[in-house]
């Protein structure tokens, strides 16, 4: 714990004390921690133990089976390309592959300066307009590889604005 603030332990254990009187509580702690600071690394796990009585193997297993958690903080833009079947089958594979090559790092990664993180989604519900990518929850349809390099430069092109 020895890298969390004040600030962030104090709010950390509020949130946990938010939900003192619920049966199972984890999920909801975990989900507020998420929302609040974009991940939940090691340091927050162990606090979160030691106000829940949860072992840290436990919460470990919860941040890391649910793909909606992270261990890591995300980019600004946070890049998920559907890779359900729909969206596969349109070639959505070589959508994701062409933002990877463009930004240069894999699914699950984010970019050193911190502005984009590319993640590999199942099914997002959009089959109608496959392939799809969601971006900060702002869903692109039908997207091309050749969409992928003006889909970035637009999203650069915000951070000057």
């Amino acid at each position: 714990m020895a890298h969390l603030s004040e600030a962030a332990e104090a709010q950390i254990i509020e949130i946990c004390d938010r939900y003192k009187d619920e049966r199972t509580p984890l999920m909801m702690i975990l989900s507020d921690i998420q929302k609040e600071y974009g991940y939940i690394p090691l340091e927050v796990q162990e606090l979160v133990s030691q106000k829940t009585g949860k072992s840290v193997a436990e919460i470990y297993g919860v941040v890391t089976f649910y793909s909606f958690f992270s261990l890591a903080p995300k980019g600004k833009y946070i890049i998920g390309c559907c890779l359900g079947t729909a969206c596969y089958v349109k070639g959505a594979q070589q959508v994701i592959d062409k933002f990877s090559d463009i930004l240069g790092i894999q699914p699950g990664q984010t970019t050193a300066d911190g502005l984009f993180t590319i993640d590999a989604l199942r099914c997002i519900g959009a089959c109608g307009i496959a392939p799809a990518v969601s971006i900060n929850g702002k869903v692109y349809p039908k997207v091309e590889v050749s969409a992928v390099q003006g889909i970035i430069d637009e999203l650069r092109g915000g951070e000057n604005a």
